[in-house]
């Protein structure tokens, strides 16, 4: 009897460790997220948590964990319940934000210091001239001595993180100030590459450069009013065109056109809302372009609007061209009229400007604004709003402003002074580029007093960035080899200046979820514009479907939103702040309409990039090869999030 009673607690065990093991570890104070890990170099796959040696697994391959005995972890790689095998844990690092940073673009700013402990980077934080501590440092760095408390440096040349996947995970971060009010964060992080001891050289890179190739793309409103403009534009491709075959660099500079109008469903006389006339490398001289552009005209009939489908124009250049060929990528939208809000029924891209300025980035591609402002503008009180819209959708992170240039009057004149000059600018410095010189601070000078001088100074500090991209991809420059280490996710001299995007990996399943969610939210909030409490109410709902305690979710009117729940356990510990989490009952009665209506409108435009971003297969990425492909990840920036 007593034989049957210890078999049949072994069999009982057993029973409920097989059980478990079907489902990781949760993290600690989580009741939907599973402990993660990802490897260093050293560590070993085993077998059985008592073998010696394993098999060599990729750095910075990510595993769940099953079991901790905290020597060894049983890990598989994702939640499915599949047994990879044991890794010691000594050579893991616990990842509990699914978190990583992402270096910006290095030209014009300093590089990024990676500092071997907080109290190195904080103390410069802190400083009251952080000028004085920096530049030493900087010094060494450029002759490439070591630095006290600094154990390693962002690469000279920019990685494109689509084109070589990279991993820095976020391990802690905290937000604090610089002295003179500036926000920083100080961030954690973890660093691995292979490095192949691949030797780079200043002829190596002039060599590379040589082959750098640049695009431009017009994106031109062709809507009623638009002709001398369009006439204008075409005056400039074809008088260009024939300077660079002269030139014999019509293999290193392509242009291209997109028009763009509005809604044809509301206005069918429009014809189209926005339309490929030539992409870059499609026409290469004056007589193709002619044929090309032949029958690019003003539209025939008026939109239903002022504002036009420029959105639509600039996410067609953007989708539509195959920028992968092009170290220069340049987009520049010429209208006299603001952009259709991509909340409003006519838009067609439901996108708006800070959308397609994520998108652009992401894409490599700057884009410039030449607004005409029109007296029609003036008249449609057009200016103010569409100026607001453009310098939102040109703002680059790497020069740190918008590229916006309004034309006074739309004076054609002056608006053909502008596209000739920028045109120009573009191909002098491919032209430079192709005779084994850098381009940078090769234009010609400029007389202070011409208008165009700071559209001309901001083009070849956008052509020096792209080149250190262009070399970056070349010549394979990767992060530095494994380490960890903090970094500030802004420049230390130049404080407005950022070294480092944070991003968010999530998983199909979390970006669907988000998706869900937003929705959910958005229409609460739309029934919430009418009466406040309703959308709470109905938000209070939704968090008891998802599983929410209803004892834990009070009726006091300064419930924050992120206080039910909705939006996903995997978002609280984000090194960013919500503003919708942080909304209250409170807080949305006592916002005007205006302010109601365009938080809607944020959640619409941040829906339809999420399911922009879910149907583009080619940005998900694996982080082990074994994992199931639901498990891929997404970088998604922090600044579209909720």
């Amino acid at each position: 009897m007593k034989l049957k009673v210890l078999t049949g607690a072994v069999l009982l065990s057993f029973v409920l460790n097989s059980a478990y093991a079907d489902t990781p570890l949760l993290m600690e104070g989580k009741s939907s997220i599973y402990q993660r890990v990802l490897t260093t170099p050293s560590c070993r796959l085993k077998a059985k948590s008592d073998d010696k040696d394993g098999k060599v697994v990729d750095a910075f391959s990510r595993f769940y964990v099953y079991a901790d005995d905290g020597k060894t972890l049983k890990v598989g790689p994702d939640d499915t319940g599949k047994i990879s095998g044991y890794l010691n844990k000594d050579c893991t690092i616990d990842w509990k934000m699914q978190t990583a940073l992402m270096f910006t673009n290095p030209a014009n700013r300093n590089r990024a210091l990676i500092f071997k402990n907080k109290e190195n980077l904080q103390n410069i934080v802190e400083a009251k001239d952080p000028k004085t501590l920096v530049d030493p440092m900087m010094k060494k760095v450029a002759a490439k001595e070591n630095v006290d408390g600094v154990i390693s440096v962002e690469p000279e040349h920019f990685v494109d993180y689509q084109k070589q996947f990279y991993l820095l995970p976020i391990l802690d971060f905290e937000e604090t100030m610089f002295d003179d009010g500036n926000y920083v964060r100080e961030l954690k992080i973890a660093s691995v590459t292979k490095q192949d001891g691949k030797k780079v050289n200043v002829s190596n890179e002039q060599n590379e450069l040589k082959t750098f190739k640049a695009a431009v793309v017009f994106v031109i409103d062709s809507s009623i009013s638009m002709q001398p403009y369009i006439d204008r534009t075409k005056e400039t491709i074809s008088a260009i065109t024939k300077t660079i075959k002269e030139q014999k660099l019509s293999d290193s500079v392509h242009f291209g056109l997109v028009s763009f109008r509005s809604n044809t469903k509301a206005t069918p006389g429009l014809e189209y809302t926005s339309k490929i006339y030539v992409k870059p490398g499609e026409a290469t001289d004056e007589k193709q372009f002619k044929e090309k552009l032949n029958t690019l005209n003003q539209a025939k009939v008026s939109s239903k609007y002022f504002d036009e489908d420029s959105f639509a124009g600039i996410n067609t250049a953007l989708e539509q061209v195959d920028w992968s060929n092009y170290g220069g990528r340049y987009i520049v939208l010429i209208t006299d009229a603001g952009g259709i809000k991509g909340s409003d029924k006519l838009s067609s891209t439901g996108l708006d400007a800070r959308e397609l300025k994520v998108e652009a980035a992401h894409k490599g591609v700057a884009v410039y604004a030449m607004h005409l402002l029109t007296d029609s503008g003036k008249r449609n009180g057009d200016h103010e709003k569409a100026q607001s819209q453009y310098k939102e959708l040109t703002y680059n992170d790497t020069i740190n402003k918008s590229l916006y240039y309004p034309v006074n009057a739309g004076d054609v004149k002056n608006f053909g002074k502008k596209i000739d000059e920028l045109a120009n600018n573009i191909t002098n410095q491919v032209k430079l580029l192709a005779f084994g010189k850098d381009a940078v601070g090769a234009a010609p000078e400029v007389p202070a007093d011409n208008e165009n001088a700071q559209m001309q100074q901001d083009t070849v500090a956008l052509g020096h960035a792209m080149q250190l991209a262009y070399l970056g991809s070349k010549l394979g420059t990767k992060t530095p080899d494994f380490l960890s280490g903090w970094i500030a996710d802004r420049d230390l001299i130049s404080h407005n200046q950022a070294t480092s995007t944070p991003v968010v990996l999530l998983t199909k399943g979390e970006l669907s979820s988000l998706k869900d969610v937003t929705s959910k939210i958005l229409d609460s909030a739309n029934q919430g514009i009418l009466e406040p409490e309703d959308m709470f109410n109905q938000l209070r709902s939704v968090a008891v479907s998802m599983g929410r305690d209803p004892n834990s979710i009070n009726k006091e009117n300064t419930l924050k939103l992120g206080e039910l729940g909705l939006l996903g356990e995997y978002l609280d510990d984000l090194p960013y702040k919500s503003k919708l989490q942080e909304l209250d009952e409170d807080t949305w009665a006592s916002m005007g309409p205006d302010e109601q209506n365009q938080t809607v409108e944020d959640l619409e435009n941040k829906l339809r990039y999420y399911q922009q971003c879910n149907d583009d297969a080619s940005r998900w990425v694996k982080l082990n090869k074994d994992e199931d492909a639901s498990e891929a990840v997404y970088p998604i920036p922090l600044e579209v999030l909720p």
